[in-house]
């Protein structure tokens, strides 16, 4: 094998030579270094990856809380938009009652004047055709000295009535 004749020997000595130039450049250290920094890269973006998670976490967190809250308000609002729309229907349903209440006492007071305007006119009718009548009658029958007797007689009455 030490024979330079031999190929084996000629391999000993190109690997000896490589790995005398691999420890004089100091390769291992190199290669140890760079696996070094790859690890701390990897390491860093690991924490990094890691940070953002957690950010992630912390918003979704915080979007899902707010929901919550909007949900929560837009029940309270729709309770509170029901409180008010049956606290108005019951106003209007009240305002409706007196107004069909207000409403009805015209009515009814616009009926008796009607009905007083009314009485009054037949009244009216009806003394005018009673005078009427009793103007035909008397005309007709008391006639002469019987009209002026009953002439004199409502005199006399009015002046006992008038004192």
């Amino acid at each position: 094998m030490l024979d330079p004749n031999n190929p084996l020997f000629w391999v000993l000595v190109a690997f000896l030579t490589f790995v005398a130039l691999v420890l004089y450049y100091r390769v291992p250290a190199l290669i140890g270094k760079m696996l070094d920094d790859r690890a701390d890269a990897i390491r860093k973006e690991l924490d990094e990856a890691r940070k953002l998670r957690e950010d992630a976490q912390a918003l979704l967190a915080d979007y899902q809380r707010k929901a919550r809250e909007a949900e929560n308000e837009a029940r309270s609002i729709i309770d509170q938009a029901k409180r008010e729309a049956e606290a108005l229907a019951v106003d209007a349903r009240k305002s409706l009652a007196e107004s069909l209440e207000r409403r009805s006492k015209i009515a009814e007071e616009k009926i008796a004047r009607a009905e007083t305007q009314a009485l009054s006119e037949v009244r009216a009718t009806a003394v005018d055709t009673a005078i009427s009548a009793a103007h035909e009658l008397l005309k007709t029958r008391a006639g002469g000295s019987v009209g002026d007797s009953l002439i004199t007689q409502s005199i006399n009455d009015l002046r006992g009535k008038l004192n």
